[in-house]
């Protein structure tokens, strides 16, 4: 093996103990203590984190920001990241804004003048465009570590009608279309919700909490795959070109669409009890491009929204 090489394993070896002595190296590389200790220097001067401590019991210790081990890339597994990276190019906020900025910097000058020109070109011809909600979620990052820490957050959050103090138990974090959610299980509702970050006004407290006291799905996954499963009203909403063509784009609603070879198409499907206002709210600017057949609740909630509009318009005409 040659130096090159045992600095590299070195150093993959060293990230996964995080504590080491150099007789354990030694051992482990079939070299002597005096190599190990010119590539553990070799190591400190190229940036490597290393603490040592002198003394019988004494090694050396990784610090908390440790630096990963070189990885190498195919040429597409290089410009996959770059795509991957232009999904969120629009978003206004990051949990690891200037960490991406930077990595990228990096990432991109280390690869060959042909590799870079090719990766400008996707920068400049493929767009994941997401709408400028022009929505500040400073609270982003601090979410993110609440998220990944697993652990409960009592939040100061701003909704449509109030501002109120809430401790919730997040599921996880999903954007869409420019904004991020926080699906988390609500201790004053007794039930699941989805908190958007950007309303977020403060973390008052961040702390554990008892595993299985809370019905939290395990996973985002878990959350996405139950997300409308629920009984309580079956609906039907006959729809035309058009109205398909809204619907499709709509995640909860196209689970349910069948389109028929004639044109048009209908939803039918079973929806939870919080979703029906929803559903109403959705249908309601497609005007005559989505009829609700069923159930009788949704088509009295439009009824009432429809007349909430006219009179808002027309009440005093």
């Amino acid at each position: 093996m040659s130096k090159a090489e045992r600095l590299i394993e070195m150093m993959i070896t060293i990230n996964a103990k995080k504590d080491f002595t150099v007789s354990e190296l030694a051992k482990e590389f079939s070299v002597s203590k005096r190599t190990i200790l010119r590539d553990l220097q070799a190591l400190e001067q190229a940036g490597f984190p290393l603490y040592s401590e002198v003394g019988a019991a004494g090694g050396y210790h990784i610090l908390k920001k440790r630096i990963l081990p070189p990885i190498t890339f195919s040429e597409s597994e290089a410009e996959a990241i770059f795509f991957a990276c232009q999904a969120l190019q629009f978003y206004r906020d990051l949990p690891f804004g200037r960490e991406t900025i930077s990595v990228l910097k990096k990432f991109l000058n280390c690869l060959p003048l042909d590799i870079q020109s090719s990766i400008a070109q996707i920068q400049n011809r493929v767009v994941f465009w997401v709408p400028d909600r022009h929505c500040d979620s400073p609270l982003l990052k601090s979410m993110f570590r609440i998220v990944v820490n697993g652990h409960a957050a009592t939040i100061r959050y701003s909704s449509v009608h109030s501002e109120r103090i809430r401790t919730i138990i997040p599921i996880g974090l999903y954007a869409m279309n420019g904004l991020w959610y926080c699906p988390a299980y609500c201790t004053a509702a007794n039930q699941i919700r989805e908190f958007r970050i950007d309303r977020m006004k403060e973390i008052l407290e961040e702390k554990p909490y008892p595993k299985g006291k809370y019905p939290v799905p395990a996973s985002m996954q878990d959350y996405f795959e139950n997300l409308e499963i629920g009984n309580d009203y079956h609906i039907k909403i006959q729809l035309t070109d058009i109205g398909v063509k809204r619907c499709e784009t709509e995640c909860l609603l196209a689970r349910g669409l069948k389109t028929f070879s004639v044109g048009g198409g209908i939803i039918d499907m079973e929806i939870r009890h919080a979703t029906l206002e929803w559903v109403a709210d959705y249908l309601l600017p497609l005007g005559s491009h989505a009829t609700v057949l069923e159930p009788v609740e949704l088509i009295e909630l439009m009824k009432h929204k429809t007349r909430e509009l006219y009179r808002h318009y027309c009440g005093t005409s």
